[in-house]
């Protein structure tokens, strides 16, 4: 046997008018406007067949069987709004499976994950690495690092930041037979591609540099290889530097030009709009974007 329900949307509308007596403080409290208030109340008394409202100087007054309702359903929102708090309580604990490249893993979170886990210990954080990302989330992500423009259909991206590509090298290479004081010094070291030829293209077209060969030196598939490569002093690297500092801060790695290749795309954070406000994916949320500003603070400071 089915239920007989009333129209849910004019009931949440008669439960705020009820409750403040106001069809503008029920408006605000819905963030609609007064008239949608007062078209789904209408639309409830039309489907009950009843008034539940009666106005007397300038005030609203709950008719008899108006004042019956109200206390027969402001109990059912009490216990709804206090189960989805206990649901969400629940949810703030356990797994959060976060999927990213295996070079943001581990360049940028794996360094930093103590961190999550010291503030957040009863969610147990688990990391899955994909070479690729396809625009949507899976079941079994909660939680997903993207790169890209940020326009993903149906999910909450967050943007953490955006990215340049800046040359990197051992400070080896410094002190060698071939020093770096220009970039068309470059035409003696050889060169190391991050999974294509055009970012090195891109970036002495942008220095006015035309006589190096961008077409020799390896490719690496993934970020982390080709920033260990120039860590271990194979060559010069074009990296990205969110995945470069920290082998910059740990001193592996230096910036031998201030030159930087500005990228039309960024690091977002997404997951499905529907979750975003859900326990643990908060938390790993708000605790991303307040690493990410308080990395991007540090780095406005350090001289």
């Amino acid at each position: 046997m089915s239920r007989r329900l009333p129209p849910l949307n004019a009931v949440k509308a008669f439960e705020a008018a009820a409750r403040h007596l106001s069809f503008t403080r029920a408006a605000e409290d819905l963030f609609v406007t007064q008239a949608a208030v007062s078209h789904q109340i209408k639309a409830l008394e039309d489907y009950l067949g009843l008034k539940l409202f009666r106005r007397k100087n300038r005030s609203l007054l709950l008719t008899e069987e108006g004042q019956s309702y109200f206390l027969d359903i402001k109990d059912i929102f009490t216990q709804l709004s206090e189960s989805t708090d206990r649901l969400l309580a629940r949810s703030a604990i356990g797994s959060l499976t976060v999927s990213m490249s295996p070079s943001f893993a581990i360049q940028w979170l794996v360094p930093r994950l103590a961190k999550f886990s010291e503030k957040n210990p009863d969610i147990d954080v688990r990391i899955k690495a994909v070479d690729s990302d396809t625009g949507s989330l899976t079941d079994d992500v909660d939680v997903a690092i993207y790169y890209g423009q940020g326009n993903w259909p149906n999910l909450k991206a967050d943007k953490l930041r955006n990215e340049v590509l800046i040359p990197v090298c051992s400070p080896s290479l410094l002190n060698g037979s071939k020093p770096l004081e220009k970039p068309s010094d470059l035409k003696y070291h050889t060169l190391l591609h991050d999974s294509n030829r055009q970012d090195w293209q891109a970036w002495f077209r942008q220095c006015e540099v035309t006589d190096i060969n961008v077409n020799q030196g390896p490719i690496f598939s993934h970020s982390s290889l080709v920033l260990q490569a120039a860590a271990h002093g194979q060559g010069v690297a074009l990296g990205y530097s969110v995945l470069a500092r920290p082998d910059i801060k740990a001193g592996r790695l230096i910036c031998p030009f201030p030159d930087v290749l500005v990228s039309k795309d960024a690091y977002f954070l997404v997951c499905q709009q529907a979750h975003a406000e859900l326990g643990k994916i908060a938390a790993f949320r708000a605790w991303m974007l307040d690493m990410f500003a308080e990395e991007s603070r540090s780095e406005l400071l350090t001289p």
